[in-house]
């Protein structure tokens, strides 16, 4: 089937935002619109401009036979700002505030616009990185996880406090939990990585950061690498900070337990990519 030249760039446009970080070779356009490699290279310098001006990613060309192009989401800092910002209103409200100084997510956890463009936003990050897996613990940082897997291109595997009989075989540790100070219990299914396999975590919030050490720690066990560690709110006043190299969208700064206040601010995001 021939496509006029606006309904190759529609359908090419969806192609490759449905398929980020996948090489796609210049042959597959061709064929699929029954066009000259000249006529799909046209286009795609359309939509990869498209892309830039729009400031939500870019085409990466790879060069030779074997080459093609691909999906890479970067978010710009002027398009992130906006959302963050919202964000940072929406978790200010006073009634997030539970005891012990935690907020109520689970609305904005639930909100599948919300969580898309935090994915995005954090994908945009490690669009460039070598990630074969996204890692999360159960259950609250499921949605985030799966949302930047799918502009990343990777799977999702879930950690666990306890066993179940569906995940067979598992791996599991104790670390203790820096916020609390327990000793708590990590399980993961052995058929969940490979060795060698380049994690990138992604959590919803961090406080100390005590579960993703042990996230850490349970992945020395499949002799696994952390490409990288997401949150999408951190809190600022910790004494001992267990995690160094992360990146945060949104900071808690500081919460006034007998006012009701939640001060929220900007994460380190927007200073870690300048």
């Amino acid at each position: 089937m021939k496509f006029r030249r606006s309904e190759r760039l529609i359908d090419m446009t969806n192609y490759l935002l449905d398929h980020p970080r996948q090489l796609v070779p210049l042959t597959f356009f061709a064929d699929r619109y029954e066009s000259a490699k000249s006529s799909i290279s046209e286009d795609l310098a359309i939509v990869k401009e498209t892309f830039e001006q729009k400031g939500f990613g870019t085409l990466q060309t790879v060069p030779g036979a074997a080459g093609g192009v691909k999906f890479l989401v970067q978010i710009s800092k002027e398009n992130a700002r906006p959302f963050v910002q919202e964000l940072c209103e929406l978790i200010a409200t006073p009634d997030r505030l539970l005891p012990g100084g935690y907020l109520y997510l689970t609305d904005i956890l639930g909100d599948p616009q919300i969580v898309q463009k935090a994915g995005r936003i954090i994908a945009s990050a490690y669009s460039e990185a070598k990630i074969d897996v996204i890692m999360t613990v159960a259950t609250k940082g499921i949605p985030l996880a799966y949302a930047v897997a799918s502009q990343l291109n990777a799977p999702v595997v879930i950690v666990r406090r306890d066993s179940k009989v569906t995940e067979g075989p598992t791996v599991s540790i104790n670390y203790v939990s820096g916020s609390t100070k327990r000793i708590q219990t990590m399980v993961l299914s052995k058929r969940s990585l490979t060795e060698g396999s380049r994690v990138l975590i992604v959590d919803d919030f961090m406080k100390a950061g005590g579960t993703v050490i042990g996230m850490i720690s349970l992945l020395e066990e499949f002799n696994a690498t952390v490409a990288g560690i997401a949150v999408l709110v951190e809190a600022e006043k910790i004494e001992e900070r267990l995690v160094d190299n992360y990146l945060s969208l949104v900071q808690l700064s500081d919460v006034d337990l007998k006012e009701k206040k939640i001060n929220v601010k900007e994460g380190n995001y927007f200073t870690l990519n300048k």
